[in-house]
């Protein structure tokens, strides 16, 4: 059985050398392979990485991703290069021990699930992290048809069937969990240890979580066009009932003074609404274009692995 480790990495110069040594030292018992996907860093991310890959030549392969694309585009890198049975996906920060690798290795070989996800007694994210992945976990039960019980984590460990399916998505905008969800529902759930991050912080910006839930709505649901839809039929409604009770309380008292104060508050409320209308359908035509012009998901510069036999 061999198991591939992505792990995404950006400004970790400091943590991934030690990860990448844990790994190689507590899975010796494993036919393995750790897969660093450099996106981009601006800090000696690139140099340590070469240095491991150096190092271990027989388990490492390192890619240098030619822009910063985010975290599931570099994820999707790393798919792409994985060869194992298994793909374990985790984070470079240390926040989810070595330790629980093993946990999840050993969990969805004994119960062949597709894919299994990690959640948390107590995450130990930032304020700011908590109160989007709590977000994402509420509409993602909606848009995703996502189990309410199951917890979108980042730390995961999908099978090799599973693997090539996500492969077959080349669009420039995938989201793991999304694609996931849509292929199988075989899945299982452990719980493990969640540990503050041992350097630096968070790089999940307001606008990165922004374009996370963009690429949720976007990509994998209609849904947000059929409540554009309904938010236009039901305004409409209010908007001719008003108009009716206008004019009715001007047969009944014809002293009734002209309403441009509600008048100008009913058109800017329907204007607002149709160019969120108008928005949503815009970003689907987009996305669609950007499409088209075969966008890429990412662009490797540079690649550490040894020649295929």
């Amino acid at each position: 059985m061999k198991i591939s480790i992505a792990i995404p990495v950006y400004n970790s110069e400091n943590t991934i050398a030690e990860l990448v040594n844990k790994l190689v030292a507590e899975l010796q018992n494993f036919n393995l392979e750790i897969i660093l996907v450099n996106d981009s860093s601006k800090d000696n991310s690139h140099n340590v990485c070469v240095q491991l890959f150096n190092r271990y030549q027989n388990i490492v392969k390192y890619y240098l991703l030619a822009k910063n694309v985010g975290e599931h585009n570099a994820v999707m890198a790393a798919l792409n290069h994985a060869t194992g049975d298994y793909v374990l996906i985790m984070d470079d920060d240390f926040q989810n021990p070595v330790s629980e690798v093993i946990k999840l290795i050993e969990y969805i070989s004994a119960n062949n699930y597709d894919v299994v996800y990690t959640f948390y007694e107590k995450k130990e994210h930032s304020f700011l992290r908590n109160l989007g992945s709590r977000f994402n976990d509420k509409v993602a039960n909606y848009m995703l048809a996502k189990p309410k019980d199951l917890y979108l984590s980042s730390f995961k460990i999908i099978n090799k069937f599973l693997v090539e399916s996500i492969k077959l998505y080349n669009l420039p905008y995938p989201y793991i969990d999304g694609l996931i969800l849509r292929t199988t529902a075989n899945i299982g759930k452990i719980k493990v240890s969640h540990q503050k991050r041992k350097e630096g912080k968070s790089q999940y910006t307001i606008s990165k979580l922004l374009s996370l839930w963009m690429n949720m709505f976007t990509n994998f649901s209609i849904l947000p066009l059929r409540l554009a839809m309904f938010l236009g039929f039901i305004f409409s409604i209010i908007g001719f009932l008003l108009g009716l009770a206008g004019v009715i309380m001007k047969f009944l008292d014809s002293t009734v003074p002209p309403g441009y104060s509600s008048l100008f508050a009913a058109v800017s409320i329907f204007a607002g609404i149709q160019l969120i209308a108008i928005g949503m359908v815009g970003e689907y035509i987009g996305r669609i274009f950007l499409s088209i012009n075969k966008t890429p998901q990412f662009t490797i510069r540079q690649k550490y692995e040894l020649p295929q036999e």
